[in-house]
């Protein structure tokens, strides 16, 4: 049977109803879904992974184990969450205080990596293809592309689709060394001019 056209849920993990699970997606050990999540087609949610009931998670989005995607977190299509990586939802909790309705929204767009033991603040937006360096910190917004590293996390260069790092010339251009595709710098912007 095709794997694109089952569910795989190990049978350890907690999925509850009502669930919105797309296609070809597997689950994996001790993870909990809770109920009203929705996960599109062929995710991959490793062990101990833990999905809120208003998280949103695109197709094709692999979270390794022990990451807990809370309420109000988006990952959009092709996201790559590193192990053991942490998202939050309160930007200033007290558990004597109950911030439920406070929630932040946090915004990872198509095809962003953030590395293992990364920790994003709440109420940011990472944009498309950004890479977050292992143990990073953000507490901004991250342009598209950028590649954000230390605590806070700061921007070191650009990187391509694929995650290779990007050199660009004196005119501004540069290309990815894996899939030859052109990138443009303008205005502190990064685009691609030439899709292979």
């Amino acid at each position: 049977m095709n794997k694109n056209s089952t569910i795989k849920i190990h049978e350890t993990a907690i999925v509850e109803e009502p669930r919105n699970i797309g296609t070809g997606t597997r689950i994996w050990h001790w993870a909990h879904v809770m109920p009203g999540a929705n996960i599109g087609r062929d995710c991959v949610l490793g062990q101990n992974v833990f999905v809120g009931s208003k998280a949103r998670l695109g197709n094709n989005v692999h979270v390794q184990n022990n990451v807990s995607i809370y309420d109000n977190v988006i990952l959009e299509d092709d996201v790559f969450c590193g192990p053991s990586m942490v998202f939050t939802n309160v930007i200033n909790p007290r558990s004597h205080v109950n911030r439920k309705s406070e929630y932040l929204e946090t915004v990872v767009r198509q095809g962003a990596s953030i590395g293992a033991n990364a920790t994003i603040i709440c109420g940011h937006t990472i944009r498309e293809y950004a890479f977050i360096g292992a143990g990073s910190v953000v507490t901004k917004d991250v342009p598209a592309f950028a590649l954000m590293m230390g605590v806070p996390a700061r921007q070191a260069g650009w990187v391509s689709k694929a995650g290779h790092r990007l050199e660009f010339d004196k005119q501004n251009k540069a290309t990815c060394p894996e899939t030859g595709e052109e990138y443009e710098l303008r205005d502190g912007k990064v685009r691609i001019i030439s899709n292979l």
